[in-house]
């Protein structure tokens, strides 16, 4: 549950977003704010928006990219949901993002990870350059601009480096594993 406050929005903002604002981390980690909780947020407590936008145009002045990254606009599970509705989760988050960060997103955080091809093609088609997997779903990894192919466990991916997926229209999409002890932990 969310107590001891009234709801999730609340203690995901006190136990994570407005620390990690005051603390000036947003400069330092890459991370996503989903569009509805962004919304409530900006409602709730404008200067903590400012703090995390500020931040990562920081991160955008000084090494050209920035660290916030775009999420689908509801927590819709993509494999789940008709191509069209991928589309349009897809549109919708990078169109929130673009209004809250005042530039387009490369990247895009997957709710629970859930990914399938046809949801790597439409961010792709989109211009979406990366996402961010689990390593449990890492069977066979390419690293960025290797042609060969090696067998992994789940727990053995290097979450260190970026891989490159090919999909079947000709488009490649980057992906990154988060580093599963440390994320659990």
């Amino acid at each position: 549950g969310a107590a001891p406050y009234q709801n999730w929005n609340e203690r995901i903002f006190a136990e994570c977003y407005r620390p990690n604002a005051e603390l000036g981390n947003f400069e330092r980690i890459s991370f996503n704010i989903g569009p509805t909780l962004h919304s409530w947020m900006r409602s709730y407590n404008p200067e903590t928006c400012r703090l995390i936008v500020t931040q990562d145009r920081a991160n955008v002045a000084r090494h050209g990219v920035g660290n916030a990254m775009a999420q689908v606009y509801n927590h819709t599970i993509l494999p789940l949901a008709t191509r069209q509705d991928k589309v349009t989760q897809v549109a919708w988050g990078i169109a929130d993002f673009v209004e809250s960060f005042g530039r387009r997103p490369q990247g895009m955080w997957l709710p629970e990870t859930a990914v399938d091809i046809e949801t790597l093609e439409v961010l792709a088609e989109q211009g979406i350059r990366f996402t961010i997997l689990a390593p449990r779903q890492a069977a066979r990894v390419r690293q960025m601009g290797s042609p060969e192919w090696q067998d992994v466990s789940g727990e053995r991916v290097d979450t260190t480096i970026p891989y490159s997926q090919t999909l079947p229209s000709g488009r490649n999409i980057a992906v990154y594993f988060y580093d599963g002890p440390i994320a659990k932990a």
